[in-house]
């Protein structure tokens, strides 16, 4: 028979074997085992990363925190509300809009309001960085819980005193009084990175 007619017969799995026996090499991405393995690797293990939802100073840090930011905002919508009543206006295009610019001017009620909007921001915002490194340091919760209640009273107290123009010195106390543990969580944070200065 011609040389070129002479057909070899293959049995069907001698063409798939070799691809077979390779696979793991030809197609590593692919592969049951190697998906596998790769993730375990990528796996998180637990308790690597610390959780601060599972920090109780943390938690209570943040809900006092979160109580005096809602407590900024409610000061804002007074300021607002008190501008619109007595019509004085900061900014000349809003006087136009409400009656004139006879109304762009100041009024002691609404200045009353910034200040104590300016005095929430010099003192809150600072907290707000004592508390979470102080937080970081694992002190007592029934401790440091003491200090955030009495930082946020005594703004609430300090604010209210503020816009009702209670008796002095009743917003100068409060003031004091809240002062307390922001230089106590400072020093125990001076304390505790001198090492590393």
């Amino acid at each position: 028979m011609p040389l070129s007619r002479q057909r070899t017969k293959l049995h069907p799995t001698a063409l798939i074997q070799p691809l077979g026996a390779n696979w793991d090499e030809l197609a590593p991405s692919h592969s049951p085992s190697k998906i596998s393995a790769g993730s375990e690797c990528c796996r998180r293990p637990s308790g690597t990363f610390p959780k601060m939802i599972e920090n109780k100073v943390f938690m209570s840090f943040t809900f006092y925190s979160t109580i005096l930011i809602l407590k900024m905002y409610v000061v804002a919508i007074i300021t607002g509300q008190v501008r619109l009543r007595k019509k004085a206006f900061a900014n000349p295009e809003d006087a136009l809009r409400n009656g004139g610019l006879q109304y762009y001017r100041e009024d002691p009620d609404v200045e009353r309001c910034r200040r104590a909007h300016r005095n929430d921001m010099e003192n809150i915002f600072p907290f707000l960085f004592l508390g979470a490194v102080y937080s970081l340091l694992d002190p007592s919760p029934a401790v440091a819980r003491i200090h955030f209640l009495i930082f946020c009273v005594g703004r609430i107290v300090h604010t209210i005193a503020y816009l009702l123009q209670l008796k002095a010195p009743t917003r100068s106390v409060a003031y004091s009084v809240a002062q307390l543990p922001c230089f106590s969580m400072a020093l125990q944070i001076l304390l505790a990175t001198t090492p590393y200065w």
